[in-house]
């Protein structure tokens, strides 16, 4: 469930083209306008605009985004244009390329359906001339690694039913291959995490806890460390409950000492038109405060109004 609101009769893309110019005319950028507009328009309408700004302007509205925003805004508002697909690519590339940040990279692919997934490396390889797997490769190590490209290139069933039967046999199988054992059987743990539907692998974990006693993430962390356990516990929390995993994602973003803006913009801008309603939801359940309230006091200027206006209402 998207947070977006979109007002009833939006004006044409033509209109809001022609606003956002005058916005960028005149000494300094009328900031509040352009954050107004934007914020505020689904996918589709974001296109259009930028479509009605190149045939009129004769110049891309991202780069000229790019010049009148600075800063935490600027990152923000030029992801917040891209497609879901574009958008995807855009951080998987830089999180892997420039920022070394495996982890962002981790949480993208790892949270991700196979057909979003699919879309992404089409995306991905016409974007960069790249193929994705090969920045797979040279980035990361080891298990997480294999994880990772298993989980990209492996074909999965996106439906909801589930064969109980191999389920119950999974979770058997994922406890041999670890628990049980001294040391851990990882092919296991990258073969039925990266075969399983996301509905199956929630089945195995409530298997796992009926016949173990606790959770399969305990197992994972028993069992497992690092980036390799942190992409196996996002397959299997994004599985069970999407909202609850990225909560505790943006909950971590915030706290303590210091806020990784980097986290609380991809996080916010990715899943606005997904399923933002679920992670408000889930964030006031687990930390007795609104979601809202949190960016709130983490963030500032026109940065802070553009990611509450994405959010939507404080509740």
């Amino acid at each position: 469930m998207s947070t977006l609101i979109v007002p009833p009769i939006p004006p044409s893309p033509r209109d809001d083209a022609m606003q956002l110019y005058r916005a960028f005319k005149g000494f300094g950028c009328d900031t509040s306008a352009v954050i107004n507009i934007l914020a505020h328009r689904d996918a589709t309408q974001r296109a259009y605009i930028q479509q009605e700004y190149r045939t009129i302007y004769s110049e891309e509205l991202s780069k000229r985004l790019e010049k009148e925003l600075r800063g935490k805004l600027e990152t923000a508002v030029l992801l917040w244009m891209h497609d879901p697909a574009g958008r995807d690519a855009t951080i998987v590339r830089k999180c892997l390329t420039v920022d070394a940040n495996i982890q962002g990279a981790t949480e993208v692919i790892c949270s991700r359906t196979p057909s979003q997934l699919q879309h992404l490396r089409q995306i991905y390889h016409s974007k960069f001339g790249t193929y994705m797997e090969h920045d797979i490769e040279a980035t990361t190590f080891g298990d997480h690694k294999k994880i990772l490209l298993a989980f990209l290139t492996t074909p999965r069933h996106e439906g909801y039913e589930v064969n109980r039967e191999i389920a119950q046999q999974d979770a058997k199988f994922l406890y041999k291959a670890g628990e049980k054992k001294l040391g851990t059987d990882e092919k296991a743990f990258i073969r039925i995490f990266s075969e399983r539907s996301a509905a199956h692998l929630a089945a195995i974990s409530s298997y796992y806890h009926d016949m173990y006693g606790h959770s399969l993430e305990k197992a994972v962390k028993n069992e497992t460390s690092g980036h390799f356990a942190y992409a196996l516990l996002t397959i299997v929390q994004c599985a069970e409950h999407p909202g609850k995993y990225f909560a505790k994602v943006l909950h971590k973003a915030m706290k303590g000492l210091g806020t990784n803006d980097a986290t609380l913009i991809r996080v916010i801008v990715t899943r606005t038109e997904i399923d933002m309603q679920y992670i408000k939801a889930e964030y006031l359940k687990k930390y007795r405060k609104t979601l809202n309230d949190a960016v709130h006091s983490e963030t500032s200027g026109h940065y802070r109004d553009f990611l509450l206006q994405l959010l939507g209402p404080n509740v």
